[in-house]
């Protein structure tokens, strides 16, 4: 009988022994607690870098269509050096995200076609970044008869006498924790610019010894 009153007198004070609860607890709701702030860390990089993309993809088609020299009274001139100076810069403007390792631009020029009215063109596109098996979604130059450039119901024309900037960034993202945790691993960003002053459209200038970013 006094072993069992002994037993029965544990087995009461285990019941109502609370030491340990809470650490018991947070063992049981750790992983769970664990699983949703890595979730919220992967899914808030990963909307963070497609807004990183995307502001590339503008300030590229921004800086293309503001590209070339000239006086004022003269239609301005561009050159290859122009072109990789802009690609250049928006690898330096991406910092950490690295767009010429993790990336690929397509700059496309857009041009009404001559042969046919009220039809475009892709006169010339050149390309950037190591990420070359990833080519145009939009066409390749060169390109004529076109209705426009871009996405259905978006597309991108040319106004008379002018061209149109446009570009496609592809970037391939890196997840903090997993790629299972958001939507894509790629990320593809479009934009556009009409050029901002009387360019000639003739032809791009090829100093010597420059290489040109052709696709």
């Amino acid at each position: 009988m006094t072993m069992i009153r002994r037993l029965v007198c544990s087995a009461l004070r285990l019941r109502s022994d609370r030491s340990g609860l809470a650490l018991l607890e947070f063992a049981i709701v750790f992983p769970a607690l664990l699983t949703l702030s890595l979730t919220g860390a992967e899914i808030t990089n990963f909307i963070t870098t497609k807004m990183q993309v995307s502001q590339l993809a503008l300030m590229l088609a921004d800086n293309a269509a503001r590209m070339g020299i000239g006086s004022p009274l003269a239609a301005k001139t561009i050159s290859e050096v122009d072109i990789n100076e802009i690609f250049i810069g928006a690898n330096l403007q991406s910092g950490s995200l690295d767009l010429r390792t993790n990336g690929r631009v397509i700059l496309s020029d857009i041009e009404q076609d001559p042969a046919n009215a009220g039809k475009f063109q892709i006169k010339w596109q050149r390309c950037y970044g190591l990420k070359t098996a990833h080519g145009s979604t939009y066409g390749t130059a060169p390109s004529s008869n076109l209705a426009g450039v871009g996405p259905a119901g978006r597309q991108v024309t040319a106004q008379d006498n002018n061209a149109t900037m446009f570009v496609e960034v592809y970037y391939v993202y890196k997840p903090l924790v997993s790629a299972s945790l958001v939507p894509s691993t790629t990320l593809t960003e479009i934009a556009s610019m009409a050029v901002r002053e009387r360019r000639d459209l003739s032809t791009i200038v090829k100093p010597t010894g420059v290489v040109a970013s052709t696709c």
